[in-house]
């Protein structure tokens, strides 16, 4: 018995032709929702359509016009932090209300190796995409100098330094985190330590430069771990590395609200009360902020938002627009883990 696969022949717009009765020429004008065809004639070869399972050849059509209305999410996490970070997933589904209500199809795009980013910057160059939003891009990121030397229409989702000159939308990570600080500094704690985390990026660096500025003089470098990426692995660890440093801690400042998570479980291991012996806050609002128990006071981000402002930063040049920066608000949304 031969076992081999036989691919079923798709249906033309012949097939739909010889259905219907009618010449190829009037069945392309209804396909295309062209005017000067009969009501008779539109219900013949939409009849044909479902007869014989014709669909529309997207690809085709956008071969001709150069287009192919889709938009790559260029994604540079590793694997396992994609179904960990919150932020990801709503910066994706913003940007993707855009891009569905302007009919353009989102594209993923996940760099986790050195050789993702050969093959993702391959694929941009096949023309399979007609512009890119730039989610997590590293300093001097070659992905970013990739997306401009080919000059696809771009946008970043923060920008850190030593990338292209592209347009972004971001938020103001130093004022958020020194707000935030400095409010926990107000409830009286005076031991105060770090996780930080992701200084290869601007919103790391923004928000160790804005707790650096919230301490001012009181600034320890000794109670500042630096990791990665933002983790609940990263926040768990680094508790536990301030805690050896300095037993008489007071209070943390988390890089993330996951990274929060991590201390404040490790801080609860270890017999400390949240927030009686140490107050934490964090950085994103995101679920993890509702799951920890007490539940955290932390810098809410509007991460669907700058999904969406970023998306329409790439459509705004598809459509030969100037693209600006755009910069978001954050809150602080205080809860009982400071």
């Amino acid at each position: 018995m031969d076992s081999t696969r036989v691919r079923r022949r798709r249906a033309t717009i012949n097939d739909v032709a010889s259905a219907a009765g009618l010449s190829r020429g009037t069945v392309s004008r209804v396909v295309n929702g062209e005017k000067y065809v009969s009501p008779e004639a539109k219900m013949a070869v939409e009849s044909a359509i479902a007869q014989v399972g014709y669909v529309r050849n997207s690809a085709a059509r956008n071969l001709v016009r150069q287009e192919s209305r889709a938009i790559g999410l260029i994604i540079h996490e590793p694997h396992s932090l994609l179904f960990e970070d919150p932020n990801i997933g709503s910066i994706l589904l913003g940007a993707n209300s855009v891009l569905s209500a302007a009919d353009y199809q989102l594209v993923s795009l996940i760099i986790d190796t050195a050789r993702d980013s050969q093959r993702v910057a391959d694929y941009l160059r096949g023309g399979l995409v007609d512009g890119a939003v730039i989610i997590s891009a590293r300093t001097s990121d070659p992905i970013a100098t990739a997306v401009r030397n080919l000059k696809i229409p771009a946008a970043f989702v923060g920008h850190p330094p030593g990338t292209p000159d592209i347009p972004y939308v971001g938020i103001d990570n130093v004022a958020a985190a020194r707000t935030i600080v400095r409010r926990l500094l107000d409830t009286g704690r005076t031991r105060v330590g770090m996780i930080a985390c992701a200084l290869d990026r601007d919103s790391g660096q923004d928000r160790l430069e804005g707790f650096r500025t919230a301490l001012g003089p009181a600034f320890d470098p000794d109670l500042v771990l630096e990791f990665p990426l933002y983790t609940y692995a990263a926040g768990a660890d680094g508790m536990a590395e301030l805690l050896r440093r300095r037993p008489d801690i007071d209070g943390v400042f988390a890089a993330s609200d996951a990274v929060a998570a991590g201390a404040m479980a490790t801080l609860q291991e270890q017999g400390r009360r949240v927030p009686d012996d140490v107050g934490i806050v964090g950085f994103d609002d995101s679920s993890w902020a509702l799951r920890c128990k007490p539940q955290l006071s932390t810098v809410k981000q509007p991460a669907d938002l700058l999904g969406r402002a970023a998306a329409e930063l790439v459509l705004a040049q598809i459509e030969g627009n100037e693209a600006e920066v755009r910069m978001l608000n954050t809150s602080v949304v205080w809860r009982e883990s400071a």
